[in-house]
């Protein structure tokens, strides 16, 4: 059971704190209300921008870095579709560095043509190495434009076009900061070794006076139920083909989304799994394959992915794939085979919670989602799924008209680059 405390400042930022005294270290993790589906279509890939630009310097502080050095302090952070999260660790003794450095990017960015110029330099050669120059690179692109048609979870948290970074103007960045990255739209965990009271007096003192910023209210698309099978073939100059399949799940808050995500473990938890006994081992058509889940907020996607073994066709791969699906949706689970599975998930949740900063990370997406209390009730939602239960959503979920399947071909592509037919 984790236990911690919780009040919201007059600005309206949310604190959470979770007191434990076994470690010397504290955790400061700032999440912001904000991901790549919150964008404007045509200006994508700032989410992801601004966690590069909220390192450039704020307006009381040029250099971030060097004051959290000196408090022997490390910090990180990663943006996703649905929200974007800051931590900072470092002594508990120096734990008023990181409210500074904190709550100073919060009250405002230093906003300067050069630093935008040197983060958008950054972030465009990440686009090039990882997603235009990379093999395979451009798979999530056209999955999510082949899955998704209302939604934005159809393009990538790194922006749908390289020329939506190229063009981001100053007012843009100015625009997207004061109005999502507001003490109303945040939530800040401290943990480690501090008490709830010292907290409580930091948190005024830091950040009180921020002005409150307007709550952003989420009105975003729905993506319409699929109804068609969905099938895109590309040639790429690489080194395998490879297949992936995707299928529409549930939402995070759906039950829905824990029987899908045992059913990924049932097809893809390592070697002992489904796709990967039937797939590499017996039939010896893939030299990897995955099954796993995106995760996100919103209606996510259930997904396989593999590399061919060389000479084995697409087609007799798909084929050989579908064959394990069916019999998911015909058969039921053993309880033997749920009972298994169902340990691993406890596992991997009880592993995850033993690190300060997982735990502050995960306090903060449960808050987000409306209740920091379900990080304790989490593992009681996946042990009360039954095996009819992972019946019937098989049969929802690997529905042919659910189905968007990419065949990604090895080879030359006409004209030099990779083409969709």
């Amino acid at each position: 059971m984790i236990q911690y405390d919780r009040f919201q400042l007059s600005n309206g930022l949310r604190v959470l704190v979770h007191e434990d005294h076994s470690t010397p270290m504290a955790v400061v993790n700032v999440l912001y209300d904000v991901g790549a589906r919150d964008e404007d279509p045509k200006k994508t890939g700032f989410a992801h921008l601004f966690e590069h630009l909220m390192f450039g310097g704020s307006v009381n502080i040029e250099d971030f870095e060097t004051p959290l050095q000196l408090a022997g302090g490390e910090n990180n952070a990663y943006t996703t579709n649905d929200f974007t999260n800051y931590y900072i660790q470092l002594p508990a003794e120096n734990i008023e560095t990181a409210f500074y450095l904190e709550s100073d990017r919060m009250l405002s960015l230093a906003f300067s043509e050069k630093s935008l110029e040197v983060q958008r330099k950054v972030v465009c050669e990440e686009f090039k190495e990882h997603y235009i120059n990379k093999p395979y690179g451009d798979v999530w692109f056209k999955m999510r434009e082949l899955a998704y048609k209302q939604h934005p979870y159809r393009w990538m948290t790194i922006g749908s076009k390289l020329s939506h970074i190229e063009d981001a103007r100053l007012e843009d960045v100015r625009q997207f900061f004061f109005k999502y990255y507001r003490p109303v739209n945040a939530i800040l965990v401290v943990a480690g070794k501090v008490k709830t009271e010292q907290v409580r007096t930091l948190a005024e003192k830091w950040f009180g006076d921020i002005p409150s910023g307007e709550k952003y209210v989420r009105n975003l698309p729905k993506e319409p139920r699929q109804q068609e099978v969905r099938k895109l073939e590309v040639t790429a100059d690489v080194p395998l083909d490879a297949l992936y399949k995707s299928y529409h799940m549930a939402s995070r808050l759906e039950q829905g989304y824990y029987v899908a995500d045992l059913i990924t473990e049932v097809l893809g938890g390592g070697g002992s799994s489904r796709l990967h006994q039937a797939l590499i081992k017996e039939k010896k058509l893939f030299s990897q394959i995955e099954c796993y889940h995106t995760g996100s907020v919103d209606e996510g996607l259930v997904v396989i992915e593999g590399k061919l073994i060389k000479g084995v066709s697409l087609e007799a791969a798909d084929k050989a794939v579908e064959e394990e699906l069916l019999k998911m949706q015909s058969e039921k689970i053993s309880e033997k085979e749920l009972t298994k599975i169902k340990n691993k998930t406890e596992s991997a949740i009880v592993f995850e919670d033993m690190s300060v900063m997982n735990r502050a990370n995960s306090l903060a997406i449960y808050e987000l989602l409306g209740d920091a209390g379900m990080m304790n009730t989490e593992l009681g939602r996946y042990q009360a799924v039954t095996a009819e239960e992972i019946l019937s959503t098989s049969r929802q979920l690997f529905d042919p008209n659910n189905s968007n399947t990419l065949y990604y071909h090895s080879g030359q592509p006409k004209g030099g680059v990779s083409h969709a037919q």
